[in-house]
């Protein structure tokens, strides 16, 4: 590793608004106040080599983000099959992996419209001493992150998820409450957080009773929404978007409070947490993309009376909303649209495109004023956080983004399809293995340029490989992926090159996973070994 700058800021210990102990500890999904970290000191320019401190490979595929406590990062995997289950934990100084953990064996995975989802989506919940892992259906373990050791577990709470998992686990007290909004059944549950053991259980009350597509039967019922614990005129509230309402708790007992409709539209697929600031509650409404910004303090169906604004303009499916003072900020799932909004009066302040590849599955996050957006095509956008749109930074890697950053002083742990990073000043590390003959992904058009790169003559193109399998992406399009062997390299760093385009649909789409292959990089064809 090259150092360049030797950078002391993170021993400083930055604390986040209510958190006195935020600097090291982004203990959830979005952190423990909602995806801002306001003293943090983040570079603006990055890349796959500049400001990294370090560079983690992450075996198999997995799209929780990563949570930190003190000098622990962790995140969840599992095997793109969905047959095995991994936490795994890093150093956050050093990168280095100190435990690798398979936490449940799965016989029968779910596995239709994967390029929706992975095994292993749901972020884990960290404390001193323990962290939660949950896989939906599949399971949910209590492990020791001392030692690794399975304190319990739970794999009787059961839903069809259809495209798996993605809610979250969160915890207050004593209590860890799971979401489960499948197409056969909605409920959430609070276990005791020692044991593991069933506090109580409510189901989903509220029925639209709209009919969605005959090929997809009760797929208005699911969702992926993660839930948050408020705290409104002396009382706790545990609010939990499900598909077609978003509804309020009491924490302790499951009583339902309150709820609001989703309304008109197919309002499922909700992946937003709530955010809870200025007396309102933000939260969407999923494909029908809509925001709303709630009154809690009603009780039971309060959509007439509770619900201060609302709108349509810039709201996105999957990333959730960022409140700033009282600016709030979203981007759309494609296109880059950043929207600014007054976020006590409704009113639109600006709406502008970050142009270029823009699709964003990864809700934003707020850093000593300034606002981070990663894409799904490896942008990383960095804006100012104001009234005005200015973009201060565009960076771009050659990978995947899904998962939520998580920031720990003054560096930011992302996590790409196939590695975690630490983003920090002053560091420069080596580039990953580059492949002869292998495009560069232009940055206006997905996939491979129409003009390829000059090769060197000397160059390998002819190379040994193992297919890591293919997908239709959400725009319609084809891709496959290849690990390239390299001898006197470890496997885990071996690197990957993927084609893009229906024309390799033809070609590929006929092998199995893993198989071997000799990979001709040059004219994009590939043989079975013998």
């Amino acid at each position: 590793m090259k150092k360049i700058i030797l950078s002391a800021s993170w021993l400083l210990g930055i604390s986040l608004f209510s958190s006195p102990m935020a600097s090291t500890h982004w203990n959830q999904f979005r952190g423990p106040n909602d995806g801002v970290a306001p003293n943090a000191k983040l570079p603006i320019n990055f890349s796959d080599t500049k400001n990294v401190k370090w560079r983690t490979p992450i075996h198999d595929l997995g799209w929780s983000s990563p949570v930190i406590w003190e000098k622990q990062v962790w995140v969840t995997t599992a095997k793109k099959d969905g047959t095995e289950l991994f936490a795994v934990c890093v150093n956050l100084e050093t990168g280095k992996i100190e435990h690798d953990i398979k936490v449940f064996d799965v016989a029968n995975p779910q596995n239709e419209w994967s390029h929706l989802n992975t095994h292993a989506t749901p972020t884990p919940i960290i404390e001193a001493g323990r962290i939660y892992v949950h896989f939906g259906s599949y399971g949910t373990a209590c492990l020791d992150t001392q030692t690794g050791r399975k304190l319990w577990e739970r794999r009787d709470l059961n839903c069809d998820h259809r495209v798996r998992a993605a809610s979250c686990p969160i915890i207050d007290g004593d209590l860890i409450f799971l979401t489960y909004d499948g197409v056969d059944q909605q409920f959430v549950a609070a276990l005791e957080k020692e044991n593991g053991k069933t506090r109580w259980m409510t189901k989903r009350t509220y029925k639209s009773g709209r009919v969605p597509p005959k090929d997809k039967p009760n797929d208005n019922r699911k969702s992926y929404a993660t839930p948050t614990i408020i705290e409104h005129d002396g009382k706790k509230q545990l609010i939990s978007p499900a598909a077609e309402a978003t509804y309020s708790y009491d924490p302790s007992t499951g009583k339902e409070l309150w709820f609001i409709r989703h309304g008109s539209g197919y309002g499922y697929n909700v992946t937003c947490r709530p955010i809870f600031r200025h007396g309102l509650i933000f939260t969407n409404s999923g494909i029908s993309k809509k925001l709303f910004a709630i009154d809690p303090s009603g009780s039971g169906d309060v959509t007439e009376s509770h619900i201060k604004w609302t709108t349509r303009r810039g709201v996105s499916n999957i990333p959730a909303p960022l409140i700033v003072g009282e600016n709030l900020y979203m981007i759309t799932d494609s296109g880059g649209m950043v929207s600014c909004y007054n976020a006590k009066t409704g009113k639109q302040i600006f709406s502008e495109r970050l142009g270029g590849l823009q699709n964003h599955w990864v809700s934003p996050v707020y850093a000593n004023g300034k606002i981070y957006f990663f894409s799904k095509d490896g942008g990383a956008s960095v804006i100012e956080a104001s009234s005005e749109f200015k973009v201060l930074s565009k960076n771009e890697f050659d990978t995947v983004f899904v998962s939520m950053p998580a920031i720990a002083g003054d560096s930011m742990i992302i996590r790409s399809d196939t590695h975690l990073y630490r983003i920090a000043k002053g560091y420069e590390i080596k580039a990953l293995p580059k492949i002869a003959s292998t495009t560069k992904r232009s940055k206006n058009t997905k996939g491979l340029s129409k003009k390829p790169q000059q090769r060197n003559p000397n160059n390998i193109v002819d190379v040994t490989a193992y297919y890591l399998g293919g997908k239709t992406n959400s725009k319609g399009i084809f891709e496959c992926s290849f690990l390239i062997e390299e001898p006197g390299v470890p496997k885990d760093e071996w690197p990957q090159v993927k084609f893009t385009g229906d024309r390799f649909q033809a070609a590929f789409s006929g092998y199995k996973q893993y198989q071997k292959v000799n990979l001709d990089l040059a004219k994009r064809t590939a043989l079975r070994k013998k």
